[in-house]
C-alpha cells in the first residue's frame, strides 16, 4: 500500500505536514504537499487523510 497525493487536487494548506511531518512535506517549487515516506504505516497518516479539506490524500 502506498500513500499518494493528487497534486491536481492539493491546495497546499499544509495540514498533512503539520500533523504528520515524517511522511509529508511541502514542495519547494510548488506550494503543494508531497509524500516523503510513501510506505509509512504511521498512525498520523490516517489523521492527515481525514484532515485534508479537498480529499487529495489516499492509500493505494
Amino acid at each position: 500500500m502506498a500513500i499518494v497525493i493528487d497534486h491536481d487536487e492539493c491546495i497546499g494548506c499544509g495540514s498533512c505536514v503539520e500533523v504528520c511531518p515524517d511522511v509529508f512535506a511541502m514542495m519547494d517549487d510548488e506550494e503543494k504537499a508531497m509524500v516523503t515516506a510513501p510506505d509509512s504505516t504511521d498512525d498520523c497518516v490516517d489523521e492527515a487523510i481525514d484532515l485534508c479539506p479537498v480529499e487529495a490524500i489516499s492509500k493505494e
